[in-house]
């Protein structure tokens, strides 16, 4: 009787923790203020969170303070360039391969008093704090040395993308009306090709000491030093700090642009305290063991945070570049260390690109093994799935463990072994990668949503929350709020979850963009409580424990998998200018790295060429299907996006040629003849699927 009855019970009581698991609130209902709509705070705070640190208000005073309580514990980390060498491949050509050595470290104390001596060197080169702040530059230990020292000043920092290209370049440095630009040797020859363009730049610093004598003075107008140069002036001449409020503007950051050049978002200091506070309360355990690998752009939202967040709470940060990040990336030098092998961080932020890529690398050396391996990281991973979709509690038991030991080890080396926690934004994370990550590197994974305009803060998943395509509940430091969009067929009474444009509100919301009030006054709102709120443009829906998920967008805007957006009518009024195209629909998925399209032919054009090529048909489907058409057609396009000064990825890398023409008699376009895009794509669904697969 006893064994029938603990039969019963057994599996009742895993049935009631599953149960419980699932209906764990993450998100609770909220009485806000501005426009109605179906609003959600974070479960673990009454009210929107802005410092959790009594006392303080500006990123100024959080560094000044990480330093004092941690002053002789380790903090920024650079590893040791060893070599450079040319690497010939087997078709002829040759790469250059780096080998580093281990990372040399700085304490906090040390960095605090290279802060310091840059922020004096900066007031003795004359740089006022009324003028503002270019860094240029890739991510590295002296980004953040220079940044912590316009805060120190109170200088507004402008933000640009080390990739970024000459004309946007030159619009961010004349628009922000920079007076002294901050880069390394490489950014400085971009600098220096515009230089004839430039209006206001009077300083130029140079992160390498090494400084090409093209970029001159006497050449181009401003006086040139280096970083180490101006560190060693203020060190000799120091110079009280100047420290901001909270309300002072601490970076412009330029986003990397939807449509036409960028916009500079502008980012108080209490914006940026605000979303490091709330990252700071949901990433369990966050402290002074922790090392984080620094190698996205620093210009990036994403990536400042972070950098500001590991230094605030004690922790180590290690920089690498995406290229030498593993041992197989490919700039490393064979035999030798990636980042992640010399670093062994146990924290990282990451965009959904490389988690792919991790993963494609890790399946395809599991199937070049093949037999008993190939066989044996099957099962295993099928048991981890199987855990992790019955009970997350599950997964981490001792068949956990042993999976770990005998098959998960080699994969979890890869980005050094000691990943605890891993942060992923930037763009749609796929199910099949976040399982990957929380299965073989035995981490979970952080996938947040915000914007440069929300200073990155707005949604972020639990730690112990393994659903997937789901984007978390809302930051301590936000509102998310959905609101109807009628046009859309959104609302937010929609069962069986309220739907709408998702709008962010909260401390953490930014100031609007940087001489463009037309667009600020579009985007951003403050409501009745004085509650600042953004327009994100995103459509989402709150499921019943209040996590927000994304499922579409008002605009026609689309970010791609390494964060490039593609504005899609842009790109279509171009491609219609190519002879052979009578009709045509971009699609941009953001899972994938590259445009598609579908191509409503001229019948006459490709008729006239067909007949010029002496071409064969018996119909004009059948002159679509062949391969030198598509060819053709393709070649017509990319002649057409070149004229109209496309970048690669806005171009469709494949298509697909159709025969019949969309009229508004088909459903397929209005009667004004412009495409309706969500009835197209479904009725091409297939087609799309297979441009993807091919």
């Amino acid at each position: 009787m006893n064994a029938y009855i603990a039969g019963l019970v057994v599996p009742l009581v895993i049935l009631l923790f599953r149960n419980s698991n699932n209906r764990k609130r993450r998100g609770l209902p909220a009485d806000v203020g501005g426009d109605p709509g179906f609003a959600v705070r974070n479960q673990r705070v009454t009210s929107p969170i802005t410092s959790a640190w009594e006392g303080i208000t500006t990123l100024a005073e959080l560094f000044e303070r990480a330093c004092r309580e941690h002053h002789d514990r380790l903090l920024l980390g650079t590893r040791e360039l060893i070599s450079r060498e040319m690497e010939a491949s087997s078709d002829g050509r040759s790469f250059e391969k780096l080998h580093l050595g281990e990372y040399q470290w700085v304490t906090y104390g040390t960095v605090f008093e290279s802060v310091s001596s840059f922020a004096s060197g900066l007031a003795n080169i004359g740089h006022v704090r009324e003028e503002r702040i270019a860094i240029f530059a890739e991510t590295r230990e002296e980004w953040f040395i220079a940044l912590q020292a316009c805060f120190r000043r109170n200088v507004t920092v402008v933000t640009i993308y080390a990739s970024l290209g000459e004309e946007a370049l030159c619009h961010s440095l004349n628009e922000t009306e920079a007076a002294t630009v901050i880069c390394g040797r490489k950014e400085l020859k971009s600098l220096t090709n515009i230089a004839g363009q430039l209006d206001s730049v009077k300083r130029v610093i140079c992160i390498d000491n090494d400084i090409p004598s093209d970029a001159s003075s006497s050449q181009h107008g401003w006086t040139i030093t280096s970083f180490s140069d101006v560190e060693k002036l203020g060190r000799e001449n120091p110079v009280e700090a100047d420290l901001p409020l909270s309300a002072d503007v601490a970076v412009i950051m330029y986003t990397s642009g939807s449509t036409g050049l960028p916009k500079g978002v502008m980012l108080t200091h209490g914006n940026i305290l605000a979303t490091v506070s709330a990252v700071m309360t949901i990433v369990p355990n966050l402290g002074t063991k922790d090392v984080y690998l620094a190698y996205l752009p620093m210009a990036h939202i994403l990536e400042l945070v972070a950098e500001n967040l590991i230094a605030s709470v004690g922790g180590c940060i290690g920089y690498g570049t995406p290229l030498t990040l593993t041992d197989s990336s490919n700039k490393v030098k064979r035999g030798t260390k990636g980042d992640s092998t010399a670093l062994m961080p146990t924290v990282m932020a990451a965009v959904p690109a490389i988690l792919d890529r991790v993963r494609e690398g890790v399946f395809k050396k599991v199937n070049a093994k093949g037999g008993l391996s190939k066989k044996l990281f099957g099962i295993a991973y099928a048991r981890r799935l199987q855990a992790i979709n019955g009970s997350w509690f599950g997964a981490w038991g001792l068949e956990k463990a042993l999976w770990n030991f005998l098959v998960f080890k080699k994969v979890q080396a890869v980005l050094g072994g000691r990943i605890r926690f891993i942060l992923c934004g930037g763009a749609p994370l796929s199910g099949d990668s976040q399982r990957f990550i929380n299965i073989c590197l035995g981490a979970p994974i952080g996938q947040g949503y915000g914007l440069t305009e929300t200073c990155a803060g707005g949604t972020f998943s639990d730690f112990d929350d393994p659903s997937v395509g789901r984007v978390g509940p809302p930051l301590p430091c936000t509102y998310i709020k959905l609101i109807d969009w009628p046009e859309g067929g959104y609302s937010t009474t929609d069962t069986p979850m309220p739907r709408g444009e998702i709008v962010i509100g909260g401390p953490n919301v930014t100031l609007g963009y940087f001489k463009n009030e037309e667009k600020t006054r579009e985007s951003y709102k403050v409501d009745e409580r004085g509650v600042r709120w953004f327009c994100t443009g995103d459509i989402g829906r709150f499921h019943a424990d209040g996590c927000l998920e994304i499922i579409d967008r008002k605009k026609d805007i689309v970010k791609l998998q390494h964060g490039e957006y593609v504005s899609l009518g842009k790109v279509e009024a171009a491609l219609l200018g190519s002879p052979f195209v009578d009709n045509i629909m971009l699609h941009a998925d953001p899972f994938q790295t590259y445009c598609v399209a579908l191509v409503v032919v001229s019948h006459p054009a490709l008729d006239e060429w067909a007949s010029k090529q002496g071409i064969a048909y018996s119909d004009l489907s059948e002159l679509c299907r062949k391969e030198e058409t598509l060819k053709e057609v393709h070649a017509s396009l990319v002649k057409e996006a070149k004229k109209a000064r496309l970048e690669k990825f806005e171009i469709p890398a494949k298509i697909k040629l159709l025969s019949d023409p969309w009229t508004p008699e088909s459903g397929l376009v209005t009667a004004a003849l412009k495409i309706k895009r969500e009835i197209i794509r479904k009725t091409f669904q297939e087609d799309l699927l297979k441009l993807y697969a091919s």
